[in-house]
Protein backbone atom coordinates (compact mmCIF):
# COMPACT_ATOMS: atom_id res chain seq x y z
CA UNK A 1 0.00 0.00 0.00
CA UNK A 2 1.14 3.20 -0.97
CA UNK A 3 0.27 6.55 1.18
CA UNK A 4 0.81 10.36 0.31
CA UNK A 5 2.02 12.11 3.74
CA UNK A 6 1.75 15.87 4.45
CA UNK A 7 3.71 18.84 2.97
CA UNK A 8 6.57 20.18 4.95
CA UNK A 9 8.72 22.91 5.10
CA UNK A 10 11.87 20.44 5.17
CA UNK A 11 11.96 16.96 5.12
CA UNK A 12 14.89 15.22 7.29
CA UNK A 13 16.38 12.39 6.54
CA UNK A 14 18.50 11.12 9.30
CA UNK A 15 17.58 11.17 13.34
CA UNK A 16 22.16 12.00 14.41
CA UNK A 17 23.21 15.07 15.79
CA UNK A 18 22.95 16.94 12.30
CA UNK A 19 19.29 16.03 11.88
CA UNK A 20 17.93 16.24 15.79
CA UNK A 21 19.87 19.48 15.82
CA UNK A 22 18.75 20.85 12.59
CA UNK A 23 14.56 19.76 13.72
CA UNK A 24 14.95 21.76 16.80
CA UNK A 25 16.26 24.79 15.50
CA UNK A 26 13.16 25.13 12.74
CA UNK A 27 10.42 23.90 15.59
CA UNK A 28 12.04 26.96 17.86
CA UNK A 29 11.43 29.36 14.61
CA UNK A 30 7.86 27.38 13.74
CA UNK A 31 9.06 25.67 10.55
CA UNK A 32 7.28 22.91 10.04
CA UNK A 33 9.92 19.87 9.36
CA UNK A 34 9.60 15.91 9.54
CA UNK A 35 12.76 13.96 10.81
CA UNK A 36 13.08 10.16 8.60
CA UNK A 37 15.07 7.50 11.07
CA UNK A 38 15.77 4.09 9.81
CA UNK A 39 16.55 3.02 13.25
CA UNK A 40 14.67 2.69 16.23
CA UNK A 41 14.62 5.10 19.29
CA UNK A 42 16.54 2.46 21.56
CA UNK A 43 18.92 1.95 19.18
CA UNK A 44 19.98 5.71 18.30
CA UNK A 45 20.25 6.75 21.93
CA UNK A 46 22.53 3.99 22.44
CA UNK A 47 24.72 4.13 19.52
CA UNK A 48 28.00 5.33 20.46
CA UNK A 49 30.17 8.16 18.69
CA UNK A 50 32.37 11.15 18.98
CA UNK A 51 32.02 12.42 22.89
CA UNK A 52 33.10 16.57 22.27
CA UNK A 53 31.89 19.81 21.22
CA UNK A 54 34.00 22.55 20.94
CA UNK A 55 33.10 26.09 22.59
CA UNK A 56 31.59 26.90 18.87
CA UNK A 57 29.37 24.33 19.18
CA UNK A 58 28.06 24.84 22.38
CA UNK A 59 27.40 28.58 21.55
CA UNK A 60 25.23 27.39 18.99
CA UNK A 61 23.07 25.39 21.18
CA UNK A 62 22.61 28.20 23.66
CA UNK A 63 21.90 30.56 20.75
CA UNK A 64 18.99 28.46 20.02
CA UNK A 65 17.66 28.52 23.24
CA UNK A 66 18.85 24.37 23.94
CA UNK A 67 21.52 24.83 26.28
CA UNK A 68 19.60 22.13 28.19
CA UNK A 69 21.12 19.41 26.66
CA UNK A 70 24.11 19.71 27.28
CA UNK A 71 23.94 20.75 30.55
CA UNK A 72 24.10 18.92 33.52
CA UNK A 73 25.19 16.22 30.96
CA UNK A 74 28.85 16.85 30.22
CA UNK A 75 32.38 18.33 31.79
CA UNK A 76 34.03 21.28 30.77
CA UNK A 77 37.12 21.59 29.72
CA UNK A 78 37.51 24.80 31.72
CA UNK A 79 41.13 24.87 32.33
CA UNK A 80 42.17 25.29 28.69
CA UNK A 81 44.76 22.29 28.51
CA UNK A 82 44.56 18.29 28.60
CA UNK A 83 46.99 15.72 29.86
CA UNK A 84 49.49 14.83 27.31
CA UNK A 85 51.92 12.01 28.00
CA UNK A 86 54.89 12.04 25.90
CA UNK A 87 56.69 8.36 26.56
CA UNK A 88 55.30 8.53 30.01
CA UNK A 89 56.40 12.16 30.89
CA UNK A 90 52.88 14.41 31.50
CA UNK A 91 52.93 17.79 29.61
CA UNK A 92 49.96 19.75 28.65
CA UNK A 93 48.51 19.81 25.38
CA UNK A 94 46.84 23.58 25.28
CA UNK A 95 43.51 23.97 24.09
CA UNK A 96 42.60 26.57 22.24
CA UNK A 97 39.20 28.16 22.67
CA UNK A 98 39.30 30.79 19.92
CA UNK A 99 38.40 33.24 21.76
CA UNK A 100 34.58 32.22 22.90
CA UNK A 101 32.49 33.05 25.90
CA UNK A 102 32.08 29.59 26.58
CA UNK A 103 34.16 26.20 27.41
CA UNK A 104 33.63 23.16 24.76
CA UNK A 105 32.30 19.84 26.69
CA UNK A 106 32.93 16.29 26.94
CA UNK A 107 29.33 15.25 25.90
CA UNK A 108 29.00 11.47 24.57
CA UNK A 109 26.96 11.55 21.88
CA UNK A 110 24.27 9.14 22.89
CA UNK A 111 23.85 11.56 25.51
CA UNK A 112 23.37 14.56 23.21
CA UNK A 113 21.17 12.84 20.79
CA UNK A 114 18.18 11.18 23.36
CA UNK A 115 18.03 15.03 24.94
CA UNK A 116 17.59 16.58 21.12
CA UNK A 117 15.07 13.67 20.92
CA UNK A 118 13.56 14.88 24.24
CA UNK A 119 12.94 18.21 23.44
CA UNK A 120 12.44 17.76 19.62
CA UNK A 121 9.40 15.70 20.79
CA UNK A 122 8.24 17.77 23.99
CA UNK A 123 8.05 20.75 21.55
CA UNK A 124 5.53 18.72 19.11
CA UNK A 125 8.14 17.64 16.73
CA UNK A 126 7.57 15.19 13.78
CA UNK A 127 9.99 12.15 14.54
CA UNK A 128 9.65 8.31 12.71
CA UNK A 129 11.68 5.86 13.43
CA UNK A 130 12.14 2.77 11.19
CA UNK A 131 11.40 4.79 7.90
CA UNK A 132 13.45 2.26 5.83
CA UNK A 133 14.29 1.93 2.34
CA UNK A 134 13.99 5.71 1.93
CA UNK A 135 14.51 7.38 -1.83
CA UNK A 136 14.70 10.84 -2.76
CA UNK A 137 12.94 11.93 -5.93
CA UNK A 138 12.56 15.41 -7.85
CA UNK A 139 15.13 17.38 -6.08
CA UNK A 140 15.80 19.41 -8.78
CA UNK A 141 12.10 20.56 -8.77
CA UNK A 142 10.23 23.09 -6.54
CA UNK A 143 8.73 19.55 -5.30
CA UNK A 144 11.05 17.54 -3.71
CA UNK A 145 9.22 13.92 -2.72
CA UNK A 146 11.01 11.23 -0.32
CA UNK A 147 9.59 7.87 -0.15
CA UNK A 148 10.12 5.44 2.85
CA UNK A 149 8.45 2.33 4.12
CA UNK A 150 7.06 2.49 7.83
CA UNK A 151 7.26 -0.07 10.23
CA UNK A 152 3.99 -1.13 9.64
CA UNK A 153 4.88 -1.92 5.67
CA UNK A 154 3.29 0.74 4.06
CA UNK A 155 5.55 2.90 1.50
CA UNK A 156 4.58 6.60 2.42
CA UNK A 157 5.54 9.60 0.51
CA UNK A 158 6.38 12.67 2.07
CA UNK A 159 6.99 16.27 -0.12
CA UNK A 160 8.84 19.25 1.34
CA UNK A 161 9.96 22.83 0.09
CA UNK A 162 13.62 21.72 1.01
CA UNK A 163 14.98 18.14 2.25
CA UNK A 164 17.59 17.76 3.97
CA UNK A 165 20.57 14.93 3.83
CA UNK A 166 21.23 14.09 7.30
CA UNK A 167 21.67 10.93 7.00
CA UNK A 168 25.94 9.67 7.59
CA UNK A 169 28.12 8.89 5.54
CA UNK A 170 26.67 5.67 4.41
CA UNK A 171 23.00 7.16 3.26
CA UNK A 172 20.94 7.30 0.56
CA UNK A 173 20.57 11.31 0.62
CA UNK A 174 24.37 11.82 -1.23
CA UNK A 175 23.15 9.42 -4.01
CA UNK A 176 20.65 11.32 -4.72
CA UNK A 177 23.51 14.18 -6.45
CA UNK A 178 24.23 12.70 -10.03
CA UNK A 179 27.92 11.45 -9.91
CA UNK A 180 28.87 14.20 -12.87
CA UNK A 181 28.09 16.93 -10.49
CA UNK A 182 29.35 14.97 -6.86
CA UNK A 183 33.09 15.59 -6.56
CA UNK A 184 34.83 13.73 -3.10
CA UNK A 185 37.91 14.73 -2.21
CA UNK A 186 40.18 12.26 0.20
CA UNK A 187 42.74 12.27 2.59
CA UNK A 188 44.39 8.91 4.36
CA UNK A 189 46.69 9.07 7.33
CA UNK A 190 48.10 5.81 6.42
CA UNK A 191 47.44 4.22 9.99
CA UNK A 192 44.19 3.21 11.95
CA UNK A 193 42.58 3.36 15.12
CA UNK A 194 41.80 0.35 17.42
CA UNK A 195 38.95 2.08 18.76
CA UNK A 196 37.35 0.05 22.03
CA UNK A 197 34.49 0.98 24.26
CA UNK A 198 35.39 0.02 27.59
CA UNK A 199 32.89 -0.37 30.78
CA UNK A 200 35.13 1.80 32.90
CA UNK A 201 35.15 5.44 33.70
CA UNK A 202 37.70 8.28 32.36
CA UNK A 203 38.90 10.44 35.18
CA UNK A 204 40.37 13.00 34.02
CA UNK A 205 38.03 13.09 31.00
CA UNK A 206 40.74 12.91 28.67
CA UNK A 207 43.94 11.85 28.06
CA UNK A 208 46.63 11.39 25.13
CA UNK A 209 49.79 9.66 24.16
CA UNK A 210 52.66 9.90 22.44
CA UNK A 211 54.43 6.56 22.63
CA UNK A 212 57.09 5.10 20.49
CA UNK A 213 54.62 1.87 19.93
CA UNK A 214 51.97 4.51 18.27
CA UNK A 215 49.70 6.92 19.84
CA UNK A 216 46.70 6.34 22.78
CA UNK A 217 43.93 7.80 24.41
CA UNK A 218 41.40 7.34 27.10
CA UNK A 219 38.58 9.70 26.53
CA UNK A 220 35.57 9.57 28.78
CA UNK A 221 32.37 8.42 27.24
CA UNK A 222 29.76 9.51 30.36
CA UNK A 223 30.41 8.31 34.15
CA UNK A 224 30.55 4.65 33.47
CA UNK A 225 32.22 4.12 30.22
CA UNK A 226 35.25 5.52 28.14
CA UNK A 227 36.51 5.04 24.63
CA UNK A 228 40.27 3.48 24.07
CA UNK A 229 42.20 4.41 21.21
CA UNK A 230 45.30 2.60 20.12
CA UNK A 231 47.20 3.75 16.73
CA UNK A 232 48.11 0.38 14.52
CA UNK A 233 48.35 -0.80 11.08
CA UNK A 234 45.59 -0.68 8.46
CA UNK A 235 46.19 -4.50 7.91
CA UNK A 236 45.14 -5.35 12.10
CA UNK A 237 41.80 -7.04 13.16
CA UNK A 238 39.96 -7.45 15.81
CA UNK A 239 41.23 -10.96 16.40
CA UNK A 240 44.84 -9.94 16.61
CA UNK A 241 43.91 -7.58 20.05
CA UNK A 242 42.13 -9.61 22.60
CA UNK A 243 41.74 -7.89 25.25
CA UNK A 244 44.46 -8.51 27.50
CA UNK A 245 46.81 -7.27 24.82
CA UNK A 246 44.08 -3.95 24.82
CA UNK A 247 45.04 -3.27 28.42
CA UNK A 248 48.61 -4.58 28.40
CA UNK A 249 49.11 -1.83 25.38
CA UNK A 250 47.44 0.63 26.68
CA UNK A 251 49.41 0.32 30.13
CA UNK A 252 52.63 0.74 28.05
CA UNK A 253 51.69 3.91 26.24
CA UNK A 254 50.36 5.82 28.79
CA UNK A 255 53.20 4.82 30.89
CA UNK A 256 51.43 3.40 34.20
CA UNK A 257 48.95 1.19 34.97
CA UNK A 258 45.09 2.10 33.74
CA UNK A 259 42.90 1.57 36.85
CA UNK A 260 40.23 0.22 36.86
CA UNK A 261 40.22 -1.80 34.10
CA UNK A 262 36.70 -3.54 33.14
CA UNK A 263 34.55 -5.18 30.43
CA UNK A 264 35.06 -4.47 27.45
CA UNK A 265 32.03 -4.16 25.21
CA UNK A 266 32.90 -3.66 21.31
CA UNK A 267 36.51 -2.90 19.38
CA UNK A 268 37.28 -1.70 15.99
CA UNK A 269 39.45 -1.23 13.66
CA UNK A 270 38.88 2.25 11.84
CA UNK A 271 41.12 3.88 9.12
CA UNK A 272 42.48 7.35 9.76
CA UNK A 273 40.84 9.95 7.18
CA UNK A 274 39.49 12.77 6.01
CA UNK A 275 37.15 13.13 3.05
CA UNK A 276 34.86 16.40 1.77
CA UNK A 277 32.01 15.89 -0.52
CA UNK A 278 31.59 18.97 -2.36
CA UNK A 279 28.93 20.72 -3.82
CA UNK A 280 26.99 20.20 -0.50
CA UNK A 281 23.72 21.17 -2.32
CA UNK A 282 21.94 20.19 -5.55
CA UNK A 283 18.82 21.39 -6.48
CA UNK A 284 16.37 21.73 -2.97
CA UNK A 285 18.84 18.84 -1.57
CA UNK A 286 21.35 20.18 1.09
CA UNK A 287 23.84 18.25 2.57
CA UNK A 288 24.90 18.00 6.12
CA UNK A 289 27.01 16.66 8.65
CA UNK A 290 29.13 12.58 7.68
CA UNK A 291 26.60 13.30 4.75
CA UNK A 292 29.09 16.09 3.25
CA UNK A 293 32.01 14.93 5.11
CA UNK A 294 34.30 13.15 7.34
CA UNK A 295 37.11 14.40 9.50
CA UNK A 296 40.00 12.90 11.18
CA UNK A 297 38.82 11.74 15.18
CA UNK A 298 41.82 12.97 16.38
CA UNK A 299 39.75 16.79 15.77
CA UNK A 300 37.28 15.54 18.27
CA UNK A 301 35.26 17.97 15.98
CA UNK A 302 32.20 15.65 13.92
CA UNK A 303 29.65 16.84 15.75
CA UNK A 304 30.62 20.33 16.02
CA UNK A 305 30.80 20.46 12.74
CA UNK A 306 27.26 18.82 12.41
CA UNK A 307 26.10 21.90 14.70
CA UNK A 308 28.02 24.09 12.16
CA UNK A 309 25.93 22.75 9.07
CA UNK A 310 22.35 22.74 10.77
CA UNK A 311 22.90 26.63 12.13
CA UNK A 312 23.57 27.44 8.73
CA UNK A 313 21.38 25.42 6.80
CA UNK A 314 18.42 26.50 9.44
CA UNK A 315 19.10 30.87 9.01
CA UNK A 316 18.69 30.06 5.40
CA UNK A 317 15.51 28.43 5.54
CA UNK A 318 14.24 30.89 7.63
CA UNK A 319 15.95 33.89 5.81
CA UNK A 320 14.07 31.88 2.71
CA UNK A 321 10.55 32.03 3.93
CA UNK A 322 11.07 35.54 5.87
CA UNK A 323 12.33 37.49 2.94
CA UNK A 324 11.60 35.55 0.16
CA UNK A 325 15.42 35.58 -0.68
CA UNK A 326 17.50 32.45 -1.60
CA UNK A 327 20.57 33.82 -0.96
CA UNK A 328 21.49 32.32 2.57
CA UNK A 329 20.41 28.87 0.47
CA UNK A 330 22.56 29.59 -2.67
CA UNK A 331 25.90 30.11 -0.42
CA UNK A 332 24.89 27.40 1.51
CA UNK A 333 27.62 24.79 0.21
CA UNK A 334 30.09 27.48 -0.02
CA UNK A 335 29.96 28.76 3.64
CA UNK A 336 29.84 25.15 4.81
CA UNK A 337 33.08 24.37 2.89
CA UNK A 338 35.05 27.39 3.50
CA UNK A 339 34.58 26.18 7.14
CA UNK A 340 34.95 22.09 6.44
CA UNK A 341 38.45 22.86 4.75
CA UNK A 342 39.60 25.19 7.66
CA UNK A 343 38.69 22.45 10.13
CA UNK A 344 40.06 19.38 7.55
CA UNK A 345 43.74 21.54 7.73
CA UNK A 346 43.25 21.99 11.76
CA UNK A 347 42.50 18.36 11.62
CA UNK A 348 45.20 17.11 9.49
CA UNK A 349 47.94 19.09 11.26
CA UNK A 350 47.24 18.03 14.45
CA UNK A 351 46.50 13.98 13.43
CA UNK A 352 49.88 13.98 11.99
CA UNK A 353 51.88 15.73 14.56
CA UNK A 354 50.62 13.33 17.60
CA UNK A 355 51.01 10.45 15.23
CA UNK A 356 54.45 11.01 13.70
CA UNK A 357 55.65 12.04 17.43
CA UNK A 358 55.16 8.30 18.01
CA UNK A 359 56.11 5.29 15.92
CA UNK A 360 58.57 6.33 13.54
CA UNK A 361 57.74 2.83 11.02
CA UNK A 362 54.82 4.66 9.71
CA UNK A 363 56.24 7.82 8.42
CA UNK A 364 60.37 7.92 9.50
CA UNK A 365 62.44 9.02 11.66
CA UNK A 366 63.06 12.82 9.82
CA UNK A 367 59.15 13.21 9.40
CA UNK A 368 59.30 12.09 13.60
CA UNK A 369 61.40 14.59 14.40
CA UNK A 370 59.89 17.42 12.54
CA UNK A 371 56.34 16.35 14.15
CA UNK A 372 58.24 16.44 17.60
CA UNK A 373 59.29 19.86 17.05
CA UNK A 374 55.83 20.69 16.11
CA UNK A 375 54.56 18.82 18.83
CA UNK A 376 56.16 21.24 21.15
CA UNK A 377 54.83 24.40 20.00
CA UNK A 378 51.14 22.74 21.13
CA UNK A 379 52.15 22.16 24.49
CA UNK A 380 52.86 24.88 27.84
CA UNK A 381 56.68 24.70 28.72
CA UNK A 382 57.38 21.99 31.13
CA UNK A 383 57.00 23.04 34.88
CA UNK A 384 61.08 23.19 35.84
CA UNK A 385 61.31 25.47 32.96
CA UNK A 386 58.89 28.36 34.95
CA UNK A 387 61.46 27.96 38.23
CA UNK A 388 63.87 30.79 38.28
CA UNK A 389 67.56 30.63 37.62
Amino acid sequence: MTRTGKKSTVVIVGGGVAGLALGNFLLRKGISCIILERHSRDYVEQRQRAGALDAGGVRRLHEWGLAEVVEGHSRGQSDASMPLLIEGEERRWRVDHDSEDVDGVFCPQQILVQNLIKVFLRDGGDLRFGAEDVSLHDIDTENPLVRYRDAAGSTKTVSGDFVAGCDGFRGVSRTAIPDDVLNCSTHEFGYAWLTVMAEVPADPPAVLAVHSRGFAAQITRGPHASRLYLQCPLTDTIEQWPDDRIWSELDTRLGEPVTPKGPIASKQVVPLRGVVFSPMSHGRLYLLGDAAHLISPMSAQGMSLALHDADVFARAVIHQIENDDSGLLDSYSDTCLDHTWRQQASAVRTTETVHDSGDSSYVGEFRKQIARKNLESLLEPPAANHLPG
